[in-house]
């Protein structure tokens, strides 16, 4: 008994490597794919930076959360590749592997989270070659480890929303109806500290924590005023909600597709 455990921890590793992988393999296979989730935040980040620069929500406002836009929409399509791969019957096979289920969720979150990433590194190296980043080298540091937080829970969140869904239709649907609003409603494009139900909304938006936390450790040299500053979350607050939402919605994940249906394998 203890062997086949031992063998079945043994073979779970690879496993997971092999899954984020596939992952990132598959993603720069699809040149258009490539294009469009790293054109269109930069399109946005251009068209909201001008559109509100009388509003004095300029490109330094705008570019923490067009990072994490760019994180929430990779991490997210990342995961459509759970309802592709169950359709075209390579989920299934995944399943009926000797692998403990937890590699294959660790390996599809790792791999959608390494493609956020790797685009969110991108945006950042193009912030700091055209707006002037005043960041030390330690917070620019912070700042990347709590993206790879942010990738990692929306990784997980996308996970959830697709392992019982067997649409990529009905998954653009929730994207429009629940995780643009996320986006929308996280201090990213309005500035956060308003009251009455909207600020109420965007407290409990535990993104809005990610945001903050970006907020304090990329700092430029124009655009952010202290008003919006001064509106921010304190950053432990920021680390403790963005890592209470990354182990929740990776423990969701995990249990979802640790609990066995005949669903999965339709």
């Amino acid at each position: 008994m203890s062997q086949s455990s031992s063998t079945t921890d043994n073979s779970a590793w690879p496993a997971m490597l092999t899954l984020a992988e596939r992952e990132l393999v598959r993603f720069f296979r699809q040149k258009n794919r490539v294009f469009g989730a790293l054109g269109q935040p930069i399109i946005f980040w251009l068209l909201f930076s001008e559109g509100l620069k009388g509003s004095d929500l300029d490109y330094a406002h705008f570019f923490p959360g067009t990072l994490v836009m760019i994180l929430l929409f990779t991490a997210i399509f990342a995961t459509i590749s759970i309802i592709e791969d169950r359709r075209e019957g390579f989920l299934q096979s995944v399943l009926v592997a000797p692998s403990p289920r937890w590699a294959m969720v660790a390996g599809k979150i790792l791999g959608g989270a390494a493609i956020a990433m790797i685009q969110g590194l991108l945006f950042l190296t193009l912030g700091w070659l055209t707006l002037p980043l005043e960041s030390s080298v330690l917070e620019i540091l912070q700042a990347v480890i709590l993206m790879a937080l942010i990738a990692v829970s929306l990784t997980s969140l996308g996970f959830v929303i697709a392992w019982r869904m067997d649409s990529t239709a009905g998954f653009h649907a929730i994207m429009s109806v629940f995780l643009l609003p996320m986006w929308l409603l996280s201090g990213a494009f309005f500035p956060a500290g308003s009251d009455g139900i909207l600020g109420w909304i965007v407290r409990v938006n535990p993104l809005t924590y990610g945001v903050s936390g970006l907020r304090h450790y990329l700092k430029f040299d124009q655009g952010d005023t202290s008003e919006v500053s001064t509106a921010l979350a304190s950053l432990p607050v920021c680390w403790l909600v963005t890592l209470c939402f990354a182990v929740v919605v990776f423990a969701a994940a995990w249990k979802i597709a640790g609990t066995r249906s005949t669903g999965d394998l339709l």
